[in-house]
Formats: C-alpha cells, sequence, structure tokens
C-alpha cells in the first residue's frame, strides 16, 4: 500500500513537472509569436509617400488653377473606380511600380515638420532575373523645392537658407538608402534669368570644382555613400570668368568626377539664358561610378532627340534631366518627353523640376506684348523617373518640395535592347551621311513633288472636261 501511494506521488510530481515544463513552453512561444507579430506591424507601418496637402499650403493661390491640384497621379486616384485607375494608368503610366515601404515613422515627422512630399516606389519586379548577371540594383533619389529667402535679400542669405533646406533633404534620402542623387537645374539660386538683370544674379555663380556648393556636396556625398549631381551657375575662371550653365558629379567618397555643360541654351518666352551664358563645349560625357553610367541633360536639351541619342550612344544608363520650367509654357510635354528618351534610347530617365512661384524685385516684360510682371509663372515640380520598359514612377506633387525615391535594375537596359532591337535595327550610318550633308552651306532638301501639283489645266470645250 505504502509504495502505491509513493508510486502515485512520483507520478504526480513527474505530471505537475511536465505541465509546468508544456506551460512554459506554451507562454515562451506566445512571446516568440508577439514579438515577430510586432516586428511584422513595425515593417507594416512603415509608408511608402508623405504626401503635401492643399490646404496651408504657401504654394496654392486663391482662384489659380495653376496650383488647384498636386498631380496627375493622385488626382486620377482619388476621383477613378480602382478599375478605371488601373487600365488608366496602365496607359499613361505603364507597368505599374509598386510602392517601397521604407518611410518610417521618425522619417514621416521630420517630412512633415520640414513640409516636403516623399514618394518611394520600386520596378525591380517587372526586370527579369538573369542566369549569368546579378540585379544591379540602384536607388536613385530626385529633389526638388523652392527657395526659401526673398529673392531682395543678400546672395549669401538666399544660397544658405536653400543649402540648409537641402541638406535636410539630402539627409533623408541617406536614411532612405539612395545611391545616386540628383537636384535641380541651378538649385542654389533663383531662377533670376527672366529678369535679363546682371547683378546680383551672377554672383551665385562659382568654380566647379572648389566651389561653395561644391564643396557642400561632397561633404553630403561623402556623408551618406552617394554619388550627387549638382546643377550650379558656373563660372570658368581658367577662362576669362565665363559663366556655363553646369551640371557637377560628385562621386560618393566626396571626390568631384567631372562635370558636363548645358547643350542647348533658350530663347523663349521668359527664358532669357543667353544673357548670362551660352552653349556648353563639353559634349555628352557619361560618368561611371559605383552605381552605374549616368549622364546629365540639362533642361531644354530635353527637347533636342539627337541630344538624348548621344548620351545613349556612350554608353549611358541612367540620364538625368535638372530643369526649371514653369506651367504655361511646359507642362503637356513633362511627362511625355523623359518617358520617350527612355524608350528610344533603352535607359532611364530622372527629370527633376523646380517648385514655386519666384518673385523679383524689378518688373520684365515676356517680349509678347503683354503688361510687364515680376514672376516667371509657376514652377510646377512634378518630378520621376522613366524606365527603359516604357513604365514610369508616379510624379512628385507639384505644389511643394519633394523627394522622390526609385529603386531600379539597370539590368533591364539591356533586357529592352534585346526585345526591342531598338539600336540594332537603327540606321546609324544614313543619319550620319544625311547629317553631314545638312550641315554644309550647299545642303539642298530632297523633297518629291508632285508634278501633276504645277500642270495647266487643258479645256476641252465639246464635253466640258477639264483634263490635266
Amino acid at each position: 500500500m505504502r509504495s502505491s501511494l509513493v508510486f502515485v506521488g512520483i507520478l504526480l510530481i513527474v505530471l505537475s513537472c511536465v505541465i509546468w515544463a508544456a506551460t512554459a513552453d506554451e507562454k515562451q512561444s506566445k512571446n516568440a509569436l508577439s514579438s515577430n507579430n510586432a516586428n511584422a506591424s513595425s515593417t507594416s507601418e512603415n509608408k511608402h509617400q508623405v504626401l503635401i496637402s492643399l490646404e496651408g499650403n504657401p504654394h496654392v493661390k486663391a482662384n489659380d488653377e495653376m496650383t488647384s491640384f498636386s498631380s496627375v497621379y493622385e488626382t486620377l486616384k482619388e476621383h477613378l473606380p480602382p478599375q478605371s485607375f488601373d487600365q488608366v494608368t496602365r496607359v499613361l503610366y505603364g507597368k505599374t511600380w509598386n510602392p517601397l515601404n521604407i518611410v518610417t515613422k521618425e522619417i514621416e515627422s521630420e517630412a512633415k515638420k520640414f513640409n516636403f512630399e516623399i514618394k518611394a516606389y520600386s520596378m525591380i519586379h517587372n526586370v527579369v532575373k538573369e542566369q549569368t548577371r546579378k540585379p544591379r540594383v540602384v536607388r536613385i533619389g530626385l529633389i526638388q523645392n523652392s527657395i526659401v529667402k526673398p529673392t531682395s535679400d543678400p546672395v549669401e542669405v538666399q544660397y544658405k537658407a536653400i543649402e540648409e533646406k537641402v541638406e535636410r533633404m539630402i539627409d533623408t534620402a541617406g536614411k532612405l538608402g539612395v545611391n545616386v542623387l540628383a537636384l535641380q537645374e541651378a538649385w542654389t539660386m533663383p531662377f533670376a534669368f527672366c529678369t535679363r538683370e546682371k547683378h546680383p544674379w551672377t554672383e551665385f555663380a562659382e568654380e566647379a570644382e572648389t566651389g561653395r556648393s561644391v564643396e557642400f556636396i561632397k561633404r553630403m556625398a561623402k556623408k551618406h555613400n552617394m554619388v550627387i549631381v549638382s546643377s550650379i551657375l558656373e563660372r570658368d575662371v581658367e577662362h576669362n570668368d565665363v559663366i556655363y550653365n553646369t551640371a557637377v558629379v560628385i562621386g560618393n567618397r566626396g571626390n568631384y568626377i567631372g562635370k558636363v555643360r548645358k547643350n542647348h541654351i533658350p530663347r523663349v518666352g521668359d527664358f532669357n539664358e543667353a544673357t548670362y551664358y551660352l552653349e556648353g563645349n563639353t559634349g555628352h560625357p557619361v560618368f561611371e561610378t559605383e552605381f552605374g553610367r549616368i549622364a546629365v541633360n540639362i533642361c531644354y536639351g530635353r527637347h533636342h532627340p539627337l541630344n538624348w541619342l548621344t548620351y545613349g550612344l556612350h554608353g549611358a544608363e541612367i540620364v538625368f534631366n535638372p530643369s526649371a520650367t514653369v506651367g504655361t509654357l511646359s507642362e503637356p510635354m513633362w511627362s511625355i518627353e523623359g518617358r520617350n528618351a527612355a524608350i528610344a534610347n533603352s535607359y532611364f530617365v530622372a527629370s527633376i523640376n523646380r517648385v514655386g512661384t519666384e518673385h523679383f524685385p524689378n518688373e520684365f516684360t515676356s517680349a509678347d506684348g503683354k503688361r510687364a510682371h515680376k514672376d516667371f509663372g509657376h514652377f510646377y515640380g512634378s518630378s520621376y523617373v522613366a524606365a527603359p520598359d516604357a513604365s514610369r514612377s508616379p510624379e512628385l506633387t507639384r505644389i511643394g518640395d519633394g523627394l522622390l525615391v526609385a529603386e531600379v535594375d539597370l539590368n533591364q537596359c539591356r533586357q529592352v535592347k534585346d526585345v526591342w532591337m531598338f539600336p540594332s535595327t537603327a540606321r546609324y550610318e544614313m543619319y550620319a551621311r544625311e547629317l553631314s550633308e545638312y550641315v554644309k552651306p550647299t545642303f539642298k532638301r530632297n523633297i518629291i513633288k508632285d508634278t501633276t501639283m504645277f500642270a495647266k489645266p487643258k479645256q476641252i470645250k465639246k464635253t466640258g472636261i477639264t483634263m490635266l
């Protein structure tokens, strides 16, 4: 009897231990599951965008249709049924770019505090995984910004205020893992070339290798291991202080790689840029960086197909188009030109435009018979990235500062060349021959005329029929 009781006691102790262990394991499993869920929740809480609001926006003007909406993409999304939206964007934007959920709460808070938009998208799911080449994934960053201080303030005050704003946005780009970043055309200053006044605007000019903004960009590039394309007003001290519109390329180690000068200078509307600088003389260089081969087609050069073509002939994989253009002049062209260039040349195009309305101390005219005014018009932002496969990212806002992050796979450049065979089917020798003839003073256009257009009618009186 006693031995039976001992056995039962031992059995109860063993069962208690088993139950305790099972309970402990269950608690541990629940804690682990809870921890995993927390991590998943934290990841899922990340966003792909922080949008600018129309309400209280300093760039939105009452009764101004030009600033009445933020972007085409967001307007379509707001007003179209989902199925219609998918089909309309399939036509206007190509294959879908997926949201890239990398915007943390901290970054979102910074963007809201300093009032700039963030959008992040990826297109790498649209690229075929190859057997012999690894993916070449690169994060492209584009910054569009308005000026900060009145244009009547001292040059140094204006520049430092812009630099401070851009520094914050570059730091954000660094946190989001951007590899190659580009700034808008002449980001260091107001786009004062409408005024035709030389001073104080030419005082913003600087040397391409050692200028104050260049030294700032070098520090930022090294800090974030980031290649940065910086568009400036350049003063070439070695060549008698001549001024150029120039993009400087800074490597991810803070090193100066090179520069390219604007090839095509506009003489249209208020764009009186030839008053300050003329056509560049650096040709179409392509810069080989740690994150791919890049080129820069500055602003007005986007209207010239041969300009785009030549960067492609030199092997560009990403072509940046830093710009400053206003809605009344070019907005219908904007979403088309970069996308067309990406398709025709089988490379990525990153288009950046400044934003806001800049007012100047003195009135100027546009040579169109209209009254003199003090502003250029509204710079409509809308920066975006286009891919070789005819797809493109959604654009940044038209009415505020913004940072676009686009994750791309450079392998798509070759893949599209293989599929569409644009380089293979091009007739470069024929184009070269005809262009070489065209530049000669003796060139005659190859027009074949319909000779019947110039024959005199011959009347036949009997039948009343007119014969040629």
